[in-house]
């Protein structure tokens, strides 16, 4: 498994400067397709929300195609958090990604990645390209924060994905 964080220049054409980066990828023993399909089932997104995020998905169009939206509402503490996502770009099974309409960010970019690895297996590869809140002061006081919480929460996403993948589980759902 490998996690990356960078502060790098950005690698998405429309993306501000000066975007910090995560990476996380982990490898499981599906196909591409598999775990593609899995993305794109009825529950997949509820099973990523980590459990100790506060989060419910209070509308989706129930695709991961372009200008399909996603959005989702919880809190943070004590304050009231909405998060909508609309997809941009989408190539079964290998890539499918969204961009953050409304969120705690200023920007935020994410490609989610689905690499053969040769041995009839998947690299699944989360890339996300973010700005914190509040600009400069944003990333100076809370960037090591921000790193951390994503640090946990696709920890959570890929062993969640790569159990329900390996295990079949996810296909109770009708797909």
């Amino acid at each position: 498994m490998h996690d990356e964080v960078t502060a790098s220049q950005s690698t998405t054409a429309e993306a501000p400067a000066s975007c910090m980066r995560y990476i996380k990828q982990s490898t499981i023993k599906a196909t591409p397709c598999e775990v593609f399909d899995f993305h794109e089932s009825a529950n997949a997104l509820t099973l990523l929300i980590p459990p100790w995020e506060n989060m419910q998905v209070v509308e989706s169009d129930g695709s991961l195609r372009p200008g399909s939206r996603v959005v989702m509402k919880g809190r943070k503490g004590i304050m009231p958090m909405k998060w909508v996502a609309v997809h941009t770009e989408y190539d079964p099974p290998h890539l499918f990604a969204d961009k953050a309409e409304s969120s705690p960010f200023s920007y935020w970019y994410h490609r989610h990645h689905m690499l053969d690895d040769g041995q009839g297996g998947t690299i699944l590869r989360d890339e996300v390209e973010f700005k914190p809140p509040l600009g400069v002061i944003g990333r100076w006081l809370g960037g090591w924060f921000i790193l951390r919480q994503l640090e946990r929460m696709f920890e959570y996403r890929h062993a969640t994905t790569k159990q329900v993948v390996e295990s079949g589980e996810w296909r109770k759902d009708g797909k």
